[in-house]
């Protein structure tokens, strides 16, 4: 278990940097959907499944929003990638910022960081994100559809900003 916890913090803070390095808004959205894969696998290791789920479904769902809109504004012939030379001194800078900086706090910070939320409880009956998501549904319920009408907001300001002076998808070719 510590193996895949290791993979899965490694897996999150490459492809933070690999986000954080890259220009290019194709390459970047791919470096989101590894972040969110990796932190949804942390979240999974703590004892939280279900709450995983749902973020990483909700993330994706806003993450092709978000790529399908940029990708559209960036109309990059020759997008720049991994390979090439700024992305790549890029990566070396933020990876050896990384490792210095892990470097100061590395003393102990994992002796009690690998235990399960859910074997803290000996002969508990629910999971730990059961109650959260109960909560969240009966007291939170409100704030859901205040959230969901943003996002429908959200979504006509993006549409009606990028149309510009045309007719968006009715316009002729």
């Amino acid at each position: 278990m510590t193996y895949i916890m290791s993979l899965f913090l490694l897996g999150l803070v490459l492809g933070l940097v690999a986000v954080a390095s890259n220009p290019s808004p194709y390459f970047a959205a791919l470096g989101l959907v590894v972040v969110a894969g990796m932190g949804c696998g942390v979240l999974v290791n703590h004892g939280g499944p279900f709450l995983s789920l749902v973020l990483f479904l909700i993330y994706l769902g806003g993450m092709l929003v978000v790529f399908a809109y940029s990708a559209a504004l960036a109309a990059e012939p020759y997008p720049e990638s991994w390979g090439s030379r700024s992305v790549g001194a890029y990566m070396i800078v933020y990876v050896l910022g990384v490792l210095l900086i892990s470097s100061k706090f590395w003393g102990g910070w994992y002796e009690w960081s690998w235990v399960p939320g859910d074997e803290l409880h000996e002969l508990s009956v629910f999971r730990g994100d059961t109650g959260g998501v109960a909560l969240m549904y009966s007291v939170g319920g409100g704030m859901l559809v205040i959230s969901a009408w943003v996002l429908l907001l959200t979504l006509f300001v993006v549409l009606e900003l990028t149309r510009g002076l045309s007719r968006g998808s009715l316009r002729a070719v």
